[in-house]
């Protein structure tokens, strides 16, 4: 803080089904101390329940006191004064490392870069799914065969929650080892339950084979 003027620091979040990501950039916004309620009111509004904001009486005391202090150089749950008033989900979200976040292509929220690309694009776990795992996506009513899983659908994870609202099921994880054979496993499960579409699907775990519900 220098005189009349203020600066808010800014990090960006992103919601996703495992919970927030901490973004590891960060922006300043000067403003003048008159303006400073203002500003909270419109940049943290009371109906949007993903908003929170340090009590104003705490923030008044600051900016009375002319506190001033250096920004960390990674603000985790160690350099958080008001943890305990933070969202439990925020909270936890301070715990991990910070990722770095792009906005999704189809819908332009946050989200963490290279967990979900389809066709050259990155987009948000929720338009993933509906993209990929949705009526249109690559389903199969048969087996795989080897040069199938060369170009399985990849991505960060599967989440239950998207799915469960697309009626898709995940019927079997497989962590891939060193001389496992996935493929023979997925296609004795294809074998097992003829009928329905199912979808195998590269994660970060291994390979993921879902079901249409």
């Amino acid at each position: 803080m220098k005189g009349e003027r203020i600066t808010a620091t800014l990090v960006p979040l992103a919601w996703t089904p495992l919970g927030i990501a901490i973004g590891n950039t960060r922006r300043g916004v000067g403003l003048s101390l008159g303006g400073l309620f203002d500003w909270i009111d419109r940049t943290f509004p009371a109906e949007d329940d993903r908003a929170f904001v340090a009590s104003l009486r705490d923030l008044e005391l600051l900016a009375r006191i002319e506190w001033d202090g250096p920004l960390p150089e990674a603000v985790d749950d160690r350099n958080v004064v008001n943890l305990d008033d933070l969202p439990d989900d925020l909270a936890a979200a301070l715990a991990q490392p910070a990722e770095t976040l792009v906005q999704c292509a189809a819908c332009r929220r946050l989200c963490v870069r290279d967990d979900f690309i389809w066709k050259e694009k990155q987009l948000c776990a929720w338009d993933y799914h509906a993209q990929v795992f949705g009526k249109r996506g690559p389903w199969r009513d048969g087996l795989y065969e080897p040069r199938h899983f060369e170009t399985l659908p990849a991505c960060g994870y599967v989440a239950p929650e998207p799915l469960a609202e697309l009626g898709v099921e995940v019927l079997m994880t497989i962590r891939e080892l060193s001389g496992t054979p996935s493929a023979a496993i997925v296609n004795a499960l294809l074998e097992s339950d003829p009928g329905r579409p199912h979808m195998a699907v590269r994660t970060a775990a291994g390979v993921a084979v879902l079901r249409e519900a």
